[in-house]
């Protein structure tokens, strides 16, 4: 009789495009967040929480395959093997979709305009890469039901106070600002608006969206007749002529030295363009309302590069780059780039009611944002730890717990060892490995003078690493104190390593 086969175990392993977030990683995140949500609230936005799901419908603007919708999303279809089949259901692709969804069932008990904030994660079916994840958090802001440029004025000054509350100080960012309707307007004067001329309108922003990378030689090659790139390599162009890309390279090319200059440069561009000029009078109404508020070029500008590649903008767009250098993988300098973007979207809510909404909102990218406070040293790799109670006598466990519970209600975070305590190197070494800042050591000596060692474990690294001998006697690491005082001397140790 063959044995019967035995169950493989389970591979430990996170599924591709996944990863885990470990002790700092979540509790910056967590701190970042709530900053986030204190300028969302003090510009009166109020908390959201929608369901992780939603049903395939209600997103299927993101679904390029509508008899099988489950690519670029995470989606089941419920009761798949039953008569009659239900719902296809997917994992969130973004917080905007969910967003129309709710406004659109709930709009009856709902004030207009409504202005929601909202943060989660949000899961995406596409090839990971580095630094490119299946699931990644989102933090988003919106008014839907205001029709007003006002509102997406407020949405730019809103990112800028946000950046600077996160820790991205000033003249390390800008905030972008340009509009859909002036991008349609020149799509109008250079002949390339209709419904024929769909696929040379794709190329084109495909090829403005590349201008910081490819230079205006290379932007120009993309519109003509194509471009070959370093590696031999040839991306077809639009097939644009020159007065046509003439007309392109001029709205690119179109900031000037002030945010007048530039509204200025694009009126002369979009000449003849009704909505070429309703974009350049918006564009223009959204400076001098944020100039009014204090923000000006040095924090928010207008730049006619700023394309936005999701199609339902239909005016005001923005974005934020952080303007400072890192080092790449190879060491090459280059700028950090985007961190948030988003615009107005007057066409999304009207898939479940059939009727216009106005909306205007952002997403700010909380990774990439801690990612670049990472790389600016704004932020140490891993967080102080609890302090440790060690334990030298296991009889005396209940007085170890006292000193702990002493400590937790000064607000101080703390824990017992609940290791084996056989070998005290062993709770000194968990204590590293904690990063904790201080140890606190107390044996049948210490118990019976009424006495605790404390062991600053930060100092004493520091001392064994750089301090000469009499530094080291001048600059104990470890002292006795009182029992009495043991809230009192961890306190004065934690408030010096601040």
């Amino acid at each position: 009789m063959a044995k019967p086969k035995k169950t493989p175990r389970p591979k430990a392993e996170t599924p591709k495009g996944f990863r885990d977030y470990f002790g700092a990683e979540v509790t910056q995140r967590a701190d970042m967040l709530a900053k986030i949500a204190s300028v969302y609230s003090r510009y009166g936005f109020d908390a959201l929480e929608s369901a992780g799901v939603e049903t395939v419908e209600a997103l299927g603007k993101f679904l390029p395959d509508v008899d099988r919708p489950n690519e670029g999303v995470f989606a089941w279809q419920e009761d798949a093997e039953a008569d009659k089949p239900g719902d296809w259901l997917a994992l969130r692709y973004d917080l905007t979709a969910p967003l129309a969804r709710v406004y659109a069932q709930h709009r009856n008990d709902l004030p207009t305009p409504y202005r929601r904030y909202a943060m989660g994660p949000v899961w995406r079916n596409e090839k990971p890469g580095p630094g490119r994840f299946r699931q990644f958090y989102q933090c988003d802001a919106d008014t839907v039901g205001a029709s007003s440029v006002a509102a997406d004025a407020e949405i730019c000054a809103m990112l800028a106070d946000c950046l600077e509350e996160v820790g991205i100080e000033r003249g390390d960012y800008i905030v972008r600002v340009n509009n859909r309707k002036v991008l349609s307007g020149v799509m109008e004067v250079a002949g390339l608006s209709g419904d024929d001329k769909e696929a040379e309108r794709g190329i084109v922003l495909r090829a403005i969206d590349k201008l910081d990378r490819l230079g205006t030689d290379g932007v120009r090659a993309l519109l003509g007749a194509g471009r070959k790139d370093d590696s031999g390599d040839f991306t077809g162009g639009a097939g644009l002529s020159d007065t046509q890309a003439d007309v392109v390279m001029g709205f690119m090319q179109a900031k000037g030295a002030t945010g007048t200059a530039t509204v200025d440069a694009l009126r002369a561009l979009v000449t003849g363009s009704a909505i070429g000029l309703d974009g350049v009078a918006e564009l223009d109404t959204i400076e001098g309302l944020l100039a009014a508020g204090g923000y000006g070029p040095d924090r928010i500008e207008i730049d006619p590069s700023v394309v936005r590649g999701l199609g339902y903008y239909t005016g005001p767009v923005f974005e934020a780059e952080l303007t400072f250098e890192i080092l790449d993988d190879k060491g090459r300098k280059r700028q950090f780039g985007s961190v948030a973007g988003g615009g107005r979207y007057d066409d999304l809510v009207k898939r479940f009611t059939g009727q216009e909404v106005p909306a205007t909102g952002v997403s700010i990218g909380v990774d990439r944002l801690l990612a670049a406070l990472h790389a600016k040293g704004r932020l140490d790799a891993k967080s102080d730890g609890p302090v440790v109670v060690t334990v030298m006598d296991r009889a005396r466990m209940a007085e170890y717990q006292a000193m702990v519970a002493e400590l937790r209600q000064a607000g101080i975070r703390a824990e017992v060892y609940l290791g084996n305590p056989k070998n005290f190197g062993n709770q000194l070494k968990y204590a590293d490995r904690r990063n904790s800042p201080v140890a606190i050591i107390a044996g049948g000596d210490e118990f019976d003078n009424g006495l605790v060692q404390i062991k600053d474990l930060i100092l004493g690294a520091e001392i064994a690493e750089h301090a000469t001998h009499e530094e080291w006697k001048d600059r104990p690491s470890q002292i006795e104190v009182p029992r009495g005082e043991l809230v009192a001397q961890v306190q004065s140790i934690l408030k010096s390593r601040r």
